[in-house]
């Protein structure tokens, strides 16, 4: 029997439909563009309608083939058109006459007669990939689990940068991971090594633990007595920093396992001997105060005998001057001797005599005069732990009474001023970003934004709920509307930041940025991410374009997703430590900087410095781990991320 192309075409449609049918489209695929039409009400009688048809044919042809099935359907939508198409439009009458219109207007109809018989149950909604669908449709537990997971990565990450450094630099300052050797930079105190140890107490990584306090108790104290010149503030902040950090959560200090959220690593660690050694670098730290004729310290102390000097230059970089004052106040109160933090909390009392513009103050200041130097303003380098430690001294010794009540209002005021005179937006599409004022309040605004700056989300939101989660802080009222003011600005910030990162070819952040602003663009090229949405606002210089695995936007997303609870400050984080394996990696050990992330495959710079282990992998561990563990209502985090208990109890001044 000949059939008429309009029935051929309608066997072809049916051929085609019951393959579809029987064969699955790709995972993720075939619902990725759903309609919300597919969810419309259907009746009851259809509902029942189609089950009893289904119910039917499933019955019949339960025994069947699938040839078999196919020539049924075929059979039965033939059967159908033939009945219900109309005599006056007929297929044959088509053709006969030559009009095509009609017949494609005929099959249109036949196939949507077809439709309407053998219409399909709703889709469901596109399925999401595997980690995305634990991520987001998965208990409380299993979600802690998957991020927990995740975290186990960090800690890997760990244990391969403190192997390279191990393998090749053990006792060195820093490793050069592509030559395979060591360097000091820092004064030949095995900064890596003290840096490191705190980190690995947290992730219970004891071997680690085990080896550098083996070299810690039997190199440090004589590296101390015998090295020359160190700078004050990376001493204080990365080796007495780190020492006291270590004291504290390996034991000492009456600490429990509860203050902490982790089991202690007792094995192999003396916290009586990090104390020692705390105690001994911070006498001859001391120099630097009562050297200088001024409350400011001079800026570098000559270890072996105990003697200082300024810089070069005579000067001493703001920040350096005011960053002190976390670990001096803490060696004082676990040593019983008030000297340590008398002779620190000095610098922030004269600093609250000096004039400022709306709360800022210039990058450098002299120890000779005590006042400052310049009118540059910024929260970059030489700048930004000024107003860190503001915020954070004041909460470390806030139980201490009213007496510093004036860092907060110090703190406070710098903050408006910084909402007034250094935020601005990009164009075209309106990130937010802290600029730059090189000749004060009263010269040209940069749109310059040093990676450095990303501190500060952080520190806003700490300063805002004082390290509960927002959610507490609400149900108390605790919030003011400046509070509130200064949480949208660390969130604004925050995603800035992380598109400082996502911008680039690599997926690093450069160490300075300029954005596009109205009447300036600030230079430079893209970040060569042509598919971001904000390549057009952030801009590259040569001179910027290079990373040094620095911590500062990890340490913000860690402090934000603690206080908003913001599962999406997690995913930023993970975004950035897949970047770090894939470029940064270095296969024989440890991880380098890089000298372009515009460029793939970047240039590489042969350095890991030491914030990368005791900074950088420490927040991103801390990001994707449980709340509990080292809290932020009862630690302080100094400016090389090393945690100090909150203290009760007053340190003399």
């Amino acid at each position: 029997m000949a059939t008429t192309p309009l029935q051929q075409t309608v066997i072809a449609y049916i051929l085609h439909a019951a393959q579809t049918s029987v064969s699955s489209l790709p995972y993720s695929v075939q619902d990725v563009h759903y309609d919300n039409a597919k969810f419309r009400h259907r009746s009851p009688f259809k509902v029942i309608t189609q089950a009893l048809i289904t119910s039917r044919i499933r019955y019949s042809c339960g025994g069947c083939s699938i040839v078999k099935f196919l020539m049924l359907l075929m059979i039965m939508g033939l059967t159908y058109l033939v009945m219900h198409r109309s005599p006056d439009h007929s297929a044959s009458n088509v053709l006969s006459n030559g009009a095509v219109n009609g017949e494609h207007k005929y099959v249109k109809e036949g196939v949507s007669r077809i439709r309407k018989i053998w219409r399909k149950p709703p889709r469901l909604p596109p399925q999401l990939p595997p980690d995305e669908e634990r991520n987001f449709r998965s208990s409380p537990e299993e979600q802690r689990l998957y991020w927990v997971s995740r975290q186990q990565k960090v800690k890997e990450a760990f244990i391969h940068a403190w192997s390279g450094y191990r393998d090749y630099a053990m006792g060195y300052d820093e490793l050069m991971p592509l030559s395979r050797r060591g360097t000091d930079g820092l004064g030949g105190l095995g900064a890596t090594i003290i840096d490191s140890l705190d980190t690995a107490i947290i992730m219970g990584a004891d071997e680690i633990v085990m080896e550098a306090m083996s070299w810690i108790e039997n190199k440090l104290i004589e590296r101390i007595e015998k090295k020359g010149q160190v700078n004050l503030f990376e001493t204080t902040i990365r080796v007495l920093g780190g020492l006291l950090s270590a004291y504290h959560l390996s034991g000492g200090d009456n600490v429990t396992t509860g203050d902490i959220g982790i089991p202690m690593t007792l094995k192999g660690v003396k916290s009586d001997i990090l104390l020692e050694i705390a105690k001994n670098l911070g006498d001859r730290l001391l120099s630097a105060f009562t050297s200088s004729p001024t409350p400011i310290p001079f800026s570098d102390v000559v270890l072996h005998d105990r003697s200082a000097h300024p810089a070069p230059d005579g000067l001493s970089s703001t920040s350096e001057a005011s960053t002190l004052q976390l670990e001096f106040n803490y060696l004082s109160k676990v040593s019983g001797d008030p000297k340590y933090g008398s002779e620190a909390m000095k610098v922030l009392e004269h600093f609250r005599t000096l004039p400022k513009v709306e709360g800022l103050v210039p990058i450098y200041i002299s120890p000779h005069t005590g006042q400052f130097n310049g009118e540059n303003i910024r929260l970059g380098s030489r700048g930004d732990s000024y107003y860190e430690y503001l915020i954070k001294v004041w909460i470390q010794q806030r139980n201490s009474g009213s007496q510093l009540n004036y860092l907060y209002e110090m703190y406070e005021e710098a903050m408006r001023g910084v909402r007034h005179l250094l935020v601005r937006k990009s164009i075209p599409k309106g990130l937010v970003f802290v600029g730059e004022l090189p000749y004060g309040s009263k010269g040209a605004f940069s749109p310059k934004m040093d990676h450095l700056v990303c501190f500060l989300p952080g520190t806003l939101a700490l300063g805002a709920t004082k390290g509960i989660t927002r959610k507490k802080a609400e149900e108390r009222n605790l919030l003011t509307p400046e509070d509130l003011e200064n949480l949208k600005l660390a969130e604004d910030l925050a995603k800035t930041c992380f598109e400082m990162y996502a911008v680039t070819s690599t997926g690093l952040a450069p160490e300075i940025a300029y954005f596009h602003v109205e009447g300036d663009s600030g230079g430079g090229l893209d970040g060569g991410n042509k598919s971001s949405e904000y390549i057009d606002d952030i801009l590259i210089k040569h001179n910027d374009h290079h990373n040094l695995l620095r911590p500062e936007t990890v340490e913000s997303l860690f402090v934000l997703h603690r206080i908003t609870e913001d599962p999406k400050y997690r995913e930023w984080g993970w975004q950035i430590l897949e970047a770090f394996e894939k470029y940064t990696k270095v296969d024989s050990g440890g991880y380098t900087s890089l000298d372009d992330v515009t460029a793939i495959p970047p240039p590489k710079r042969d350095k890991m410095e030491t914030f990368f282990l005791g900074e950088t992998l420490k927040y991103l561990y801390l990001l994707f781990g449980d709340d509990h563990v080292v809290p932020l209502d009862k630690f302080v985090f100094n400016t090389e991320a090393h945690p100090l208990p909150i203290s009760w109890s007053k340190v003399s001044a």
